[in-house]
C-alpha cells in the first residue's frame, strides 16, 4: 500500500455514466489512503430539473458542472496530496455540452459561450497526473444504473447513453494531455471481485511507481 505524500499526484477516473467511476474512486482511495474528490451529483440544485427538462437546463447544469470542477482541480494542485477525482473538466466540455448541442438540447449561444469559459478554464489548470478510462457498453451501463436506483435517471434514454459513449470514445482516442490508463469494464466488478481490483491496481502501481 502507498501513501505517496512525497510525490503528489492527480488521479482522475473518466467514463459514462454508470461506467463504475465513483465505486472505483472510493476503492482506490481506500487502497492508497488518497483524498478523493467525488461528483456532488446529490446536491446539485440542476440535476433532477435537467432529466426533466434538459433543453430548459442544459446550459446551467453545464456551467455548474465546470464551475465545481475547476475548483476541485484548483484544490487538488493546492493541496499538495495525492488526489483521486471522479471524472474530470474535461469530459462535460468534449462529451456532454457538445452532445446536447448537437442534440438540439443547448443552443448554439449558450454552446459558444460555454465552450468559450471552458477554454479560460482549462488553460488555467494542469490536467491529470492519471487519467483512467472505464470502457463500458451500453447493457452494462443500463444494468449498472439501474441497480444504483436514483430516482433523477430513470428517464435516461438508450440513444443518449449511445451518444455519449461514441463521444467518449472519440475524445480518449485523441488523448495527448498526459499518462492515460484504458480498462474495459464490461466483465469486471471491483466490489465483489477482489481479483479484479487488484488487476487495476497492479496496473496503477507500475505506472505510477515502476512496479512490473
Amino acid at each position: 500500500m502507498y501513501n505517496s505524500k512525497e510525490n503528489s499526484s492527480h488521479i482522475a477516473i473518466s467514463g459514462n455514466i454508470g461506467s463504475g467511476k465513483t465505486t472505483l474512486t472510493d476503492l482506490l482511495a481506500k487502497h492508497y489512503r488518497w483524498e478523493a474528490h467525488f461528483e456532488d451529483a446529490d446536491d446539485n440544485p440542476y440535476l433532477n430539473d435537467f432529466y426533466e427538462d434538459m433543453q430548459r437546463w442544459s446550459f446551467s447544469l453545464q456551467v455548474y458542472f465546470l464551475n465545481s470542477r475547476f475548483n476541485q482541480v484548483l484544490d487538488i494542485r493546492k493541496s499538495g496530496k495525492t488526489v483521486i477525482q471522479d471524472r474530470t473538466i474535461y469530459e462535460d466540455a468534449f462529451i456532454f455540452a457538445p452532445n446536447l448541442h448537437d442534440m438540439g438540447l443547448m443552443s448554439s449561444r449558450d454552446f459558444d459561450n460555454y465552450s468559450s469559459l471552458f477554454k479560460l478554464m482549462s488553460s488555467l489548470v494542469q490536467p491529470p497526473d492519471l487519467l483512467i478510462y472505464l470502457r463500458a457498453d451500453v447493457p452494462k451501463l443500463v444494468k449498472q444504473i439501474q441497480s444504483r436506483g436514483r430516482e433523477y435517471e430513470n428517464t435516461i434514454r438508450i440513444d443518449y447513453l449511445t451518444r455519449l459513449n461514441e463521444r467518449y470514445e472519440a475524445w480518449i482516442t485523441n488523448y495527448k494531455l498526459g499518462k492515460l490508463m484504458i480498462l474495459d469494464v464490461n466483465d469486471k466488478d471491483f466490489t465483489e471481485n477482489p481479483k479484479d481490483l487488484s488487476e487495476v491496481i497492479n496496473k496503477i502501481d507500475a505506472e505510477l511507481y515502476g512496479i512490473f
